[in-house]
């Protein structure tokens, strides 16, 4: 379940500046230069649009992904700063974001948000969803990225496989979601 951030931590990621210069480059398809690029997509096997939309504007992507999530709104909106964590207790990775940006149209919908200080990575992320002509849905995760830390910069390949990981898990949430998550 999604926890609203206490007012001061949230103040505190507001101000924070963004960690890399390219704000919005996942929407217009650039990967600034220093930084790797993926795009992955999958089509789902459920319809229901608009329940799959607030499912992904509500965090559950991210959260039945596994990572836990700590946000200063209960859904992606422009500006919206969350505090996600993987892994457990004082080993969890602490993963500090803020919303860039929210599409809403009768066909598609999604956010993209950026890395703030302390995220292991520097770049950017967004996920879209997408009715199809056909009626079916397509989800999309598309990002850019460059170790931040130490550890990311020493993971090397494991940090790769990470990244891929995690996508993989998130491109499966939106059928993996149970009823009960939907909101």
């Amino acid at each position: 379940m999604v926890t609203i951030l206490p007012p001061h931590v949230a103040a505190s990621l507001r101000a924070a500046e963004l960690t890399y210069p390219a704000v919005g480059a996942t929407g217009e398809g650039t990967t600034p230069p220093g930084h790797h690029s993926f795009q992955r997509t999958r089509l789902l096997q459920r319809r229901d649009f608009d329940a799959a939309g607030r499912e992904l504007l509500g965090w559950q992507v991210q959260e039945y992904a596994g990572v836990r999530v700590a946000a200063s709104a209960p859904r992606a909106e422009a500006g919206a700063v969350v505090l996600m964590r993987l892994g457990i207790g004082p080993l969890a990775v602490r993963i500090p974001c803020r919303v860039i940006s929210v599409v809403e149209e009768p066909d598609r919908v999604g956010f993209a948000y950026g890395t703030l200080p302390g995220h292991p990575e520097s770049g950017e992320e967004r996920f879209v969803l997408e009715r199809c002509d056909d009626g079916r849905l397509r989800f999309t995760v598309s990002a850019f990225s460059r170790p931040a830390t130490l550890l990311a910069r020493a993971g090397g390949p494991l940090t790769t496989w990470t990244q891929r990981w995690m996508t993989a898990r998130y491109l499966r949430a939106l059928d993996a979601l149970p009823p009960s998550a939907a909101r």
